[in-house]
């Protein structure tokens, strides 16, 4: 007897799937912190609500952000603030596949070498790549997630991706958003960059998927320029081409018209040499940076003046960049601390660019340590102790417990372990000096991977106000390496050291560098120490606020290396205060490797 009882299929829809995927994406809502503010005048230094106002400016409660961290992170704060809805347009371009993207071409002096990620940003790359295809889709899953509750009514989301992993991408885009919502795949086609094999046809082009956030969402198609003037008969007119002249007969009767731009379609044909050849006015040097122009189509298919553009991976900023040109709002972000330097210059270097704010995460949930630890179904609090303990006797320390903050003792001082894949905050650090003062220790050393933006002074006053002596170590990457573990070849460095003074002429001031020591000279290969002329060349920018106030820090001055201008300042501009009185003089500095460090200095205005 043949079964006629129907089975049903567990998938329930069309999507892209993998072993042990999620569909719940996790969201941690994380406060911001505003470290640096940049061209903002004195007159408008108070702080500003995160999102307030609809206009696009400063006066009207808005300024653009440029922010350091997580994006998975970053997007759910920023929902937890009120950004459901309210972006316009967001473009994206993930990485495409291995961990080349987190490598970068870096100069010092007149030596150029490759910087390596930072331990962050490898975490970064092994959840992302550590188990193949499979583990980027999460992650951009994920993410897309995110950007699609972000994403206002009539919004767009542009994906910018290759053909190793743009089609399964295009299904979670259909997943995500809809099939209905999909509007375009642009073909970025760049002719100069062949890369001739004997084997297969050269890769010379990208794709872009473009998606609007509801079924009749439209763009506002851009024109680009012919290569030569057309001339078209009346006859067959095509109403699509600018007219720019019309031939008429002896009665006044158009005979033929000609025109120079058309509508673009969905090939663009776009040089890679913008950004590819060191002579060329946009290079950077950044390696996964991307032609202005593709941004300012996208930008002009999708927005008007005065709307939000966002960009979660924003590399070198070329999309905050153009965003700026074009008088839109712009939000971006990314892992690298050296991104965001690039960026900071890039917009600085924007005539008459409007004031911006840097941020950062501020206090990270306790993250547990999942690297080299054996075994499997290991208690998370079994974890975080194995890695507080090992941290700890690397350092040369004894292990203590019962304290919330405090992980260790050497030499009389207590010990606390940052975490392995967040930076060391300033809330993070006032908790183990409170726990320090509470117990009448009188020294703190603070071990870290990476360090929020802006502490290093701020946090020694703060230790100072406790009576606790406080010394900042960075952990070294030699810890994830056995053999020098066993070599018992682990040192620790405390943070970059800098010297500067003040100088007085009347009610003017002015601040001169003197000096600028990084202790860890292992990060930068021995060939390239040989070229080091001056201690001056570990330095890219450095800025002042004339007036810090002990929250944030506000860029009222700034001499940073360009290409095209690779020299650098070591004195700033004369100041004058307008009032007498005493001032704080907050000096940051940012070295090549994206770190900054911090001099708080006094001055008394008579």
């Amino acid at each position: 007897m043949t079964n006629t009882k129907k089975t049903e299929n567990e998938v329930k829809r069309t999507g892209l799937y993998w072993p042990g995927k999620r569909t719940e994406v996790e969201r941690v809502a994380l406060p911001f912190q505003v470290v640096e503010t940049v061209n903002v005048s004195r007159a408008t230094r108070e702080e500003l609500p995160l999102f307030a106002g609809t206009e696009g400016q400063e006066a009207e409660g808005w300024r653009n952000k440029l922010i350091w961290g997580e994006n998975k992170y970053i997007m759910a704060s920023l929902l937890d603030q009120g950004f459901a809805g309210k972006i316009n347009l967001i473009y994206i371009d993930p990485p495409f596949a291995t961990g080349a993207d987190f490598s970068v071409k870096m100069k010092v002096g007149d030596q150029e070498w490759t910087k390596e990620a930072s331990l962050i940003e490898e975490k970064a790359y092994r959840d992302t790549w550590g188990k193949g295809l499979d583990s980027y889709l999460q992650m951009l899953y994920d993410r897309l997630v995110l950007m699609q509750e972000l994403l206002e009514e009539y919004g767009t989301i542009w994906v910018h991706l290759d053909d190793r992993v743009g089609h399964y991408v295009k299904v979670l885009l259909d997943e995500v958003f809809g099939p209905e919502a999909y509007i375009n795949e642009i073909i970025w086609h760049y002719p100069d960059n062949f890369q001739g094999n004997v084997n297969r046809y050269a890769d010379n082009h990208n794709m872009i998927f473009v998606y609007g956030n509801r079924r009749d969402v439209k763009l506002e198609r851009v024109k680009i320029p012919l290569k030569k003037p057309v001339r078209r008969d009346k006859r067959v007119w095509d109403k699509e081409l600018k007219k720019i002249v019309a031939a008429r007969d002896e009665k006044g009767k158009i005979i033929y018209e000609t025109y120079t731009e058309r509508y673009a379609d969905n090939v663009w044909t776009i040089g890679q040499s913008s950004v590819s050849k060191k002579r060329s006015a946009e290079y950077l040097g950044y390696p996964t940076q991307k032609p202005e122009e593709i941004l300012r189509r996208v930008i002009l298919s999708g927005t008007k003046s005065d709307d939000i553009v966002a960009d979660f991976f924003c590399g070198s900023g070329t999309t905050g960049a153009v965003a700026e040109k074009l008088g839109r709002r712009w939000i971006m972000a990314d892992l690298s601390r050296f991104a965001i330097q690039v960026t900071r210059k890039r917009l600085l270097d924007i005539p008459d660019c409007k004031p911006f704010e840097i941020l950062d995460l501020g206090k990270y949930e306790r993250q547990y340590w999942r690297v080299h630890v054996n075994g499997q179904g290991v208690k998370r609090d079994e974890v975080l102790a194995r890695y507080l303990d090992f941290i700890v006797q690397l350092y040369r320390g004894e292990h203590v417990t019962g304290f919330a903050h405090l992980h260790g003792r050497k030499a009389g001082r207590m010990v606390h372990v940052g975490g392995v894949d967040a930076p060391v905050t300033l809330s993070e650090i006032n908790d183990a000096l409170d726990e320090c003062a509470a117990n009448r220790f009188r020294g703190l050393d603070v071990l870290g991977w990476e360090w929020e933006m802006g502490l290093h002074d701020l946090v020694t006053v703060e230790g100072r106000k406790r009576g606790v002596d406080l010394r900042l170590l960075t952990i070294p990457r030699e810890v994830m390496n056995p053999r020098a573990v066993k070599a018992g070849d682990i040192k620790f460095y405390e943070l970059a050291y800098l010297d500067v003074t003040l100088e007085r002429r009347g009610s003017e001031t002015q601040v001169v560098l003197k000096n600028f020591i990084i202790p860890n000279e292992d990060l930068v290969p021995a060939e390239v120490r040989e070229k080091i002329k001056r201690w001056s060349d570990y330095v890219d920018f450095w800025g002042v606020d004339w007036d810090f106030q002990g929250d944030t820090f506000h860029n009222q001055w700034q001499s940073y290396r360009t290409r095209q201008h690779p020299a650098l300042r070591l004195d700033s501009d004369w100041h004058t205060y307008d009032r007498p009185g005493k001032y704080q003089v907050m000096v940051k500095v940012i070295d090549i490797f994206g770190n900054d460090t911090t001099k708080l200095l006094q001055v008394d205005v008579r």
